[in-house]
């Protein structure tokens, strides 16, 4: 259920204010779906699993990665008004409207009690911490560069990475994250080509999308495991396999596919203002 979304890698002048209208309008498109869902309680979960908190992180993730886009994509670099950008596109209250419409729209009429008692329970948020603080970790590359070897030294017959496997399965992790971010790589596309930054078809962006598909595939299973190693390193099994087992409840999958949709769909809206900016910011450089 997992958490694996909120871990998912990934991704002023007048040009300036058309962007951030732009943004504006794709962040507050999704609205109608749940403005003010009547489901109580929904509120409380995120709250248990400090969903505001991973946003914030993301938000560092964001303008990191940004910063990379902005020195690899535009002539000069990285540059404050590329900044201003990424700070307008990377904005948690906006992000946290996305992210709660879809997730509270697909857990409409279920149970979730059973999950904000798990989640709000020493155990549950000794976990939700773990997660923040290896995430959190991870946004420093040497870290990162750390988690990964030790995944790639390790046995995978062994018990603890066994139990991991299981969690990936029960939760689906490697698919839904790789499918999350074709989705989104392929939202940047149209960003740029509908920013006129990028002259390509819908057929070549789905080409160039799914010719990523295998190396995305890779890296997402390396990235899984290295993170997760990483978080749970301090529960016991007795532990692991207690949120395992939540996790394969009716209830555990449909949070798990609640916390997909509304990750998905933020990291799409925040891919597609990305583009737009991106290519607002190679037009203003050709002038």
């Amino acid at each position: 259920m997992a958490t694996a979304t909120r871990f998912a890698q990934q991704p002023a002048g007048a040009g300036l204010m058309r962007i951030a209208a732009a943004l504006m309008l794709c962040l507050v498109a999704a609205l109608p779906l749940r403005a003010d869902p009547a489901k109580e309680g929904i509120d409380d979960l995120l709250d248990a699993l400090q969903i505001d908190s991973m946003l914030e992180i993301m938000r560092v993730e964001g303008l990191a990665y940004g910063a990379d886009l902005g020195d690899d994509m535009f002539q000069g670099g990285d540059n404050a008004r590329w900044q201003t950008l990424l700070s307008q596109i990377y904005d948690v209250p906006k992000m946290h409207i996305v992210m709660r419409n879809h997730f509270a729209h697909l857990l409409d009429g279920t149970d979730i009690g059973p999950l904000v008692d798990f989640f709000s329970s020493e155990t549950g948020t000794r976990i939700v911490q773990l997660e923040l603080s290896a995430r959190r970790a991870m946004i420093d590359d040497e870290v990162e560069d750390t988690a990964r070897q030790a995944f790639l030294a390790a046995d995978l017959d062994a018990p603890r990475m066994q139990q991991l496997t299981r969690f990936i399965e029960v939760n689906d992790l490697l698919e839904a994250n790789v499918a999350g971010a074709l989705n989104a790589s392929f939202q940047f596309y149209r960003g740029l080509v509908d920013g006129g930054g990028l002259a390509m078809t819908e057929g070549d962006i789905l080409a160039d999308v799914w010719g990523q598909e295998e190396e995305t595939r890779d890296d997402t299973r390396e990235w899984l495991y290295a993170f997760l190693m990483l978080a749970y390193e301090p529960l016991t099994d007795a532990e692991l396999d207690q949120y395992i087992e939540i996790s394969a409840t009716p209830e555990g999958r449909l949070l798990n596919r609640a916390l997909f949709a509304g990750f998905n769909a933020m990291y799409d809206e925040v891919s597609y203002a990305l583009g737009l900016a991106a290519a607002e910011q190679m037009q203003t450089q050709e002038l």
